[in-house]
């Protein structure tokens, strides 16, 4: 399903904070780890689906995520995802739109 994104720029705006962040998108594999931004993790695809993917990952000595992904269209997902990132839990949901090229 990530395959089927555009390549670009997204915008990425977590919910309910409002907080947005820009990213370069190359592969779509970049939504699979919002908290944990190091290479290197060991990932899992419970899930892949034409609009819908679900990816487990664990980074030694950092934490932890599960990750989905929901496609609306080619320029536009909901993102979900929970775990633990440095000993902390974490939760966050959020809607990522394509706004322009990287």
């Amino acid at each position: 399903m990530l395959d089927t994104l555009e390549r670009g720029s997204w915008e990425l705006r977590l919910r309910p904070e409002g907080t947005t962040r820009r990213i370069c998108v190359r592969t779509g594999r970049e939504f699979i780890q919002i908290r944990h931004r190091q290479p290197g993790c060991d990932r899992y695809v419970v899930q892949d689906e034409a609009n819908e993917v679900t990816v487990q990952y664990t980074c030694r000595g950092d934490g932890y995520g599960r990750t989905t992904i929901r496609r609306e269209d080619r320029e536009l997902v909901q993102i979900r995802s929970q775990g633990i990132q440095g000993g902390t839990p974490f939760s966050l949901e959020g809607e990522a739109r394509r706004v322009g090229s990287c």
